[in-house]
Parts: C-alpha cells; structure tokens; sequence
C-alpha cells in the first residue's frame, strides 16, 4: 500500500476500535522542541559541556556516575526537569484524545518517556504506564526503603555552562542519603518499581475489558525498544508512526514513514472522512 492507502488504513483500524492502546517513544516529543537525548547529535547540543568531556547520554544517566559526580548528574537531572516542566506538549497529544473519545474503553497510554508530557496534556493519570519511570517522582539513591515521594516544584541552581548543581543535593527524607530520580537508569540495580508496577496491572485489567483494540505506536526507537518489544508481544493490530523505523513484520496493520504530528494530522483527516 501507498501512503495515502496506510493513512486511510490507520484511520478505518482506530474508527472499528473499542480502545486505543498509545505506545509512546521518545519521538513523540520531537514536534514539541525536547531535544533527542538517546542520539549523541541532540543530546551533545543540549548539554555541550558534556561532549567536552566524552559523556554520552547512557554514561550521564547511570547510577555510577550520580554516586561518583553527584553534582555533574543532579545538573542534567535540575535541567531536564525544568525542560519538561517549561515544554508545552504539540497538538498531536489533543488529536490523540479525539482519536480514542468515540471507543467504549477509550485510551490507555504505555511509554518509555519520563517526561510527564501525557499527564500534561490532559491524559487520565489513572490510565498511563511509564515503564522507565518518571523524572516528577524520587526515590532514595540507597535505597534505604521502598518510598517513592513527587519532586514536587523544583528551585534549584545549575551552571548550565558546566551542567552543575550550584544549589544543595536532594536528599532522602528518610535517612538523609542522597536522593535520585524514580526512573530507570542504564546498568540500574536500585531503581524502585513499585509506581510503575501498579501502573501496568492497571493497563493489564484495561487489557482484559477491552474486546477490539488497537495499538497506535508512536516515535518508539529501536536503540532502547521498550516500547516496541512490548507492543509487538500483542497480538493486536498496529500503526506504527516511525520516520526511520516504520516496518512491521507478519502482522495486522500497517507503517507510516512520518513524524508524530504530521502523522496523527494525517490519520485525523482520513478519520474525519469516514
């Protein structure tokens, strides 16, 4: 099929849905303006103290580097925060819930992003599994107990010339340690997934309510395939929206060589006409 047949598609497999299953890589914020932080391009020029000093993206985000150089990490974790926070999402988040508003079960939201940016965009708490975690939420670095506490509104001083903290640590208000994100880090032996793990069974119950859904997959690499690994382990119908990677293998459903919001503009109108 041709594109214009794949986004016609797309829209005939949501219009037939009783629930939409949303999984979301970190391409989905692209269109919003949050840099690529898994590619060295996107991540080195948002953080060019960084590529001075040979850190990559999978070395800055690692337990070992937050316990050797706590300051050089809270630096890019204080950022990254207030990106997130500042970042308004793209309309393609609000095409999203038109999508989904006419299924009995509506939407459920998987992701592998840390970022918030569903929550933000009007999407039910309830009705989100963030698989890696969340950036809004801490945990103590030991960890001395199973809390996991909101960052809560954030006053912190980084030099973002140098990416360091300039403000105290955050520490564990429980045993005075210091404090890390609740997310999933590389080589990450101490993250706590109680949260996310509520979260999933959450999405699991959706799962078994729903009789007809369909997977729509959005900007989900394949460097980190969390999503996609989890996405293709239904055996469900997808549409893959993936610029670079859009192929789907011996299924049902179908792949668009398009951005995030391009390609849900895209479904949107051919949705609209039927």
């Amino acid at each position: 099929m041709d594109i214009a047949q794949n986004i016609a598609e797309a829209a005939r497999l949501i219009k037939q849905a009783d629930g939409i299953l949303i999984g979301a890589g970190v391409g989905i914020n692209i269109d919003s303006g949050v840099p690529d932080f898994r590619s060295n391009n996107g991540f080195w020029k948002t953080y060019p103290s960084l590529e001075k000093e040979g850190i990559d993206f999978f070395e800055i985000a690692n337990p070992k580097t937050l316990a050797r150089v706590p300051r050089l990490a809270w630096g890019f974790y204080r950022q990254r925060q207030k990106l997130y926070r500042d970042t308004v999402p793209h309309a393609g988040f609000s095409i999203l819930q038109e999508l989904t508003a006419h299924t009995p079960h509506g939407a459920f939201v998987f992701t592998s992003n840390v970022d918030g940016q569903f929550q933000k965009s009007g999407f039910d708490e309830s009705r989100i599994a963030e698989i890696h975690g969340s950036l809004h939420h801490m945990q103590c670095c030991g960890p001395c107990s199973e809390s996991i506490w909101t960052a809560g509104e954030i006053d912190a001083e980084v030099d973002e010339e140098q990416c360091m903290l300039q403000s105290e640590l955050p520490l564990c208000a429980h045993c005075d340690l210091l404090a890390r994100p609740n997310v999933l880090m590389f080589d990450d032996w101490s993250w706590l997934p109680a949260r996310t793990e509520v979260q999933l069974a959450r999405l699991h119950a959706w799962r078994l309510e729903v009789s007809n859904p369909v997977l729509v997959e959005i900007g989900a690499g394949v460097e980190i395939p969390s999503v996609r690994r989890l996405g293709e382990s239904l055996n469900i119908p997808l549409i893959r929206i993936n610029p670079k990677h859009p192929d789907i293998e011996k299924r049902q459903g179908v792949g668009l060589s398009l951005g995030a919001l391009e390609g849900l503009q895209q479904i949107q109108a051919a949705f609209k006409r039927l």
